[in-house]
């Protein structure tokens, strides 16, 4: 006589669970697919852009947003389905939580003015990509923006540092608040 080995039993309930989450990850994984098959990836030339500037974050400290953008982002030159819809006609870049597709506009190369610039660009995606929204990534991106180098003094009067202040202060007003001293808090 065999003795009896219980075994453990799939029930409903837990059938149904395993079918659901199933069902959700193939959901998430078809729709980032499709994120890629609408856009185009950037070239070899525009890729040694980006990780000149992810260089730049790096020699700054800013490690956990480098492996977010060395090992997790997936850089796209044109605008896929969902970024079209959405619009974003003003921006240097743009990434897709938590999918991890980061697409880089023309302004990103052209008016940028250095690897600086655009770390400080891609500091910010860094951002969307740990999770952050739009307030938050900015203000991140300007209290930290000297560790890189990126201050008024040598890039006040660049379109990204206009734009980004612009932004940020109306995304996040409390940073331009003077203090008793007369400076920015």
């Amino acid at each position: 006589m065999r003795p009896h080995v219980a075994q453990p039993a799939l029930t409903a309930a837990s059938g149904r669970l395993l079918f659901i989450a199933a069902a959700i990850a193939l959901s998430i994984f078809g729709w980032s697919r499709s994120l890629l098959l609408t856009s185009t990836p950037i070239d070899a030339d525009q890729q040694q852009v980006v990780l000149q500037a992810i260089d730049v974050l790096e020699h700054a400290g800013f490690s956990k947003e480098v492996v977010m953008l060395r090992h997790f982002a997936n850089y796209r030159a044109t605008d896929n389905w969902w970024n079209a819809y959405l619009r974003h006609s003003q921006a240097y870049a743009a990434t897709n939580f938590p999918l991890g597709v980061v697409t880089l506009y023309p302004p990103f190369f052209r008016v940028a003015v250095d690897d600086v610039e655009r770390a400080a660009i891609l500091l910010h995606e860094a951002q969307h990509l740990l999770g952050a929204g739009e307030p938050a990534a900015l203000e991140f991106t300007w209290r930290e923006k000297a560790r890189l180098g990126w201050t008024a003094d040598r890039y006040g009067d660049t379109k990204v540092w206009k734009n980004t202040s612009e932004w940020t202060s109306t995304d996040v007003p409390s940073l331009f608040e003077c203090g008793a001293d007369d400076y920015a808090k």
